[in-house]
């Protein structure tokens, strides 16, 4: 069965731009990726638009379907009104390039920010040994295809532009959290603090856990109830609890 349907699609680049309206034919079983192709083929082949898997594994064609961030791959036009206009918009955190693509380059940045996984020293390739259970508990954490929905709905750096420098997100926070908690991991011998480091230099302290991250993970990563809150918990002990500040002060004057 297909139906006529009334869209409303942002056009423009960083200049500026508005929605334009579309009607458009939706057939049985379609995403809104396929109304997009369609609108190329038939009345915009102009229209710009990110994509590369139509499998929500790329992450690619992130936008926001009736102001919710979604991946236009994995909506499908059956969940949304038939009877009512749907409108797609680029990413609102991020800014705009052309029409739905938006320039992402900030997540790449903070991604540099964030310290790779440091081996054990005394362990060569093949060596590594981990328990199942420290497995589990941060593979949901890899799952992660970068979307950067995560990244667009926190409202920390959506909202106010001036804490980009200071705020990494929930997307590379999270990353800080599965090193912190990888049995392996050998950066403090280094003198690599992640809890402090997720403190001090990716903003921790300035997510108040709302748990909008977690909505729009397509791939259902608890983010906030399995990485965020443990790495606050984590970094409140480090520094504020008188038992940890006490051994820490004897391990220093003993070194």
């Amino acid at each position: 069965m297909s139906y006529q349907a009334n869209f409303r699609v942002w056009r423009g680049d960083s200049s500026g731009g508005g929605l334009e309206p579309y009607q458009v034919e939706v057939n049985e079983g379609e995403v809104v990726l396929d109304i997009v192709h369609r609108l190329q083929a038939t009345q915009a082949p102009d229209l710009a638009v990110r994509w590369n898997c139509k499998a929500g594994k790329c992450g690619s064609c992130s936008a926001e379907v009736n102001g919710r961030p979604r991946l236009l791959c994995m909506t499908r036009m059956s969940t949304l009104p038939a009877d009512e206009p749907v409108t797609i918009t680029p990413m609102r955190t991020f800014p705009v390039l052309r029409d739905l693509v938006t320039d992402v380059s900030f997540n790449y940045t903070k991604a540099r920010e964030v310290p790779s996984f440091v081996p054990p020293a005394e362990l060569k390739p093949g060596e590594y040994r981990m328990q199942q259970e420290d497995v589990n508990r941060s593979q949901e954490f890899r799952k992660c295809i970068e979307c950067f929905l995560c990244q667009n709905t926190c409202h920390v750096v959506r909202d106010h532009e001036e804490n980009k420098t200071a705020f990494s997100g929930p997307r590379f926070l999270m990353r800080v959290a599965e090193l912190d908690m990888h049995p392996l991991d050998a950066a403090a011998e280094g003198g690599l603090d992640r809890k402090r480091s997720a403190q001090e230099e990716h903003g921790l302290g300035m997510c108040n856990i709302t748990k909008c991250c977690t909505e729009v993970c397509p791939e259902h990563i608890k983010i906030t109830d399995n990485a965020l809150i443990p790495l606050k918990e984590r970094a409140v002990d480090r520094k504020y609890d008188p038992l940890v500040w006490l051994g820490s002060k004897i391990l220093r004057r003993g070194n």
